[in-house]
């Protein structure tokens, strides 16, 4: 039987966006006594690389101290138990994988460098179980393993795949919602507020969201617009452009530096927009959700399996031309908007309170696995 209360030691590479919200919501609402072990959100290529050593560093001379391990995707846990002294009881969770993650455009597929798909892939198999945040990404991500492997000269390990997903399970994110408040900042005199919450990055496809915020513009919709969510590295220069096209129609642009900062700017939005190319869960999208702001997402992606099928009909769209479509009827009618009553009760299930358990749960087998006892 496992401990009532566990020590769990949560080992996050990449400590920013939704790494970090959901590592601060489970630690915070957990049954068990989980740390953090954490470097900062930056150069993702060395951080699987060589996260391993820093943690293994740390983690090392605590290990007596500790029942159980949950790592992230962007560390080569194979490399970090290596590294140990003796191996520790571990889970991988999978906020994203290097297998399915789409390319750069203009990027062709040989070109990329697949270690890091293979660090994943040795993650995945020295773990006890392994985690993702969605059905969506577990299926693409054992079905692009099946097509990795399938390409290796000789001494495939296909095996692996089963391997794996004997050990799988979808575990989806919380949201934290306590100091979410919505619609108290809304002016309801002035144009209707669209939020882009997303990072900057190409796999969010901005130039999707701009180019029909502009034709909107210039057919006269009324609007204003909220760009929210973090630049790591190279911004694309579709912001720059973006920012002065838009000119007095931006109320809000760049990363909001403070949790209390952020909160009130999705308390102001009406409507929130994802045009993402790659999203395995969409929590900034659910959080502005949350907050009372209407959510359009893709038919596509996560989106169908993380939003409810009571909100499919009003809040998914199918492509760019039914995007602009939707999203001029929620500006000019303020009625076809769902409120965040509704709202909140549809997604009532996702807040942390809520979503714990399976955490909390997944640290029990991981534990369980091992005999019940420390790894001493």
């Amino acid at each position: 039987m496992a401990k009532e209360r566990l020590r769990v030691v949560l080992l996050e590479p990449f400590w920013g966006g939704s790494h970090r919200a959901s590592a601060e919501g489970w630690a915070r609402h957990s049954r068990h006594d989980v740390q953090v072990e954490s470097l900062p959100p930056r150069f993702w290529k060395w951080r699987m690389r060589g996260a391993a050593f820093e943690l293994a560093r740390r983690l090392g001379p605590r290990l007596d101290e500790v029942d159980a391990v949950v790592a992230t995707d962007l560390l080569d846990l194979a490399h970090l138990q290596a590294l140990l002294p003796r191996r520790v009881a571990s889970a991988l969770y999978f906020h994203e994988n290097q297998i399915s993650y789409p390319g750069r455009p203009g990027e062709p597929a040989p070109e990329r460098d697949l270690q890091y798909a293979f660090t994943n892939l040795a993650s995945a198999l020295a773990a006890d179980r392994v985690a993702f945040n969605s059905a969506f990404q577990r299926d693409a991500f054992q079905g692009g393993l099946k097509v990795l492997l399938g390409r290796m000269p000789d001494a495939r390990p296909l095996w692996a795949v089963d391997e794996i997903a004997r050990k799988s399970s979808v575990v989806p994110l919380g949201i934290e919602v306590s100091d979410l408040r919505s619609g108290e900042s809304r002016d309801a005199e002035a144009p209707p507020v669209v939020l882009w919450n997303h990072r900057w990055e190409y796999d969010k496809a901005p130039e999707v969201f701009f180019a029909v915020l502009e034709r909107l513009a210039e057919r006269g919709v009324p609007f204003r617009v909220a760009v929210a969510g973090e630049a790591f590295g190279q911004v694309p220069t579709v912001f720059a452009a973006a920012r002065e096209a838009l000119g007095g129609r931006v109320v809000h642009w760049g990363f909001a530096p403070t949790r209390a900062e952020y909160a009130a700017l999705l308390a102001r939005a009406d409507v929130v927009v994802s045009t993402a190319l790659q999203e395995n869960f969409g929590i900034s999208l659910l959080e502005a959700a949350w907050a009372g702001a209407h959510p359009l997402a893709p038919r596509r992606l996560s989106y169908p399996e993380v939003l409810p099928a009571s909100l499919h009909a009003a809040c998914l769209y199918d492509d760019v031309d039914a995007l602009e479509a939707c999203l001029e009827v929620l500006l000019t009618r303020p009625d076809g908007r769902l409120s965040a009553g509704d709202l909140r009760v549809a997604l009532s299930h996702l807040r942390w309170e809520e979503r714990v358990r399976a955490f909390d749960d997944l640290v029990d087998e991981v534990f369980e696995a091992n005999g019940g006892r420390s790894m001493v």
